[in-house]
């Protein structure tokens, strides 16, 4: 494993635990992605994506450590659902979530200062590529 397991209440604050697992959700919702951007992310197909966001919904809401790996794909996936109006939420993000677009953007940048230690294998490559460093 590339790292040690950890839990979000060590690594963010809860209105940023609230963030991803709200965005996780919109995978199940109104983003959509098939099976060869899935595969991008990290997950084996869109089944596993929808699948595993589940999984981390609830790890996060139950503050169960996880993987750096999981880190990345949480990561990733809230990147791309908050962004992408093709795969993603979009400009329907406001209205879907309730979360502005800017006060979303400034959590997700602190997130991402937050997360690089624990993400930083990943960096430039594939979560499957981590684990055979």
């Amino acid at each position: 494993m590339a790292g040690s397991d950890v839990a979000a209440s060590a690594l963010l604050a809860d209105d940023e635990t609230a963030l991803l697992r709200r965005a996780l959700l919109e995978w199940g919702g109104p983003a959509r992605c098939g099976d060869q951007l899935a595969v991008g992310m990290g997950f084996e197909s869109e089944r596993d994506l929808l699948d595993q966001c589940s999984r981390l919904r609830r790890a996060l809401a139950d503050d169960v450590p996880l993987a750096p790996v999981d880190w990345a794909r949480i990561l990733l996936a809230v990147e791309i659902v908050f962004v992408s109006d093709l795969v993603g939420t979009g400009f329907e993000w406001p209205t879907t979530t309730g979360r502005s677009d800017e006060t979303t953007i400034k959590s997700l940048r602190s997130i991402q200062r937050k997360l690089g230690k624990t993400v930083r294998p990943y960096y430039g490559g594939t979560p499957s590529d981590a684990g055979n460093e």
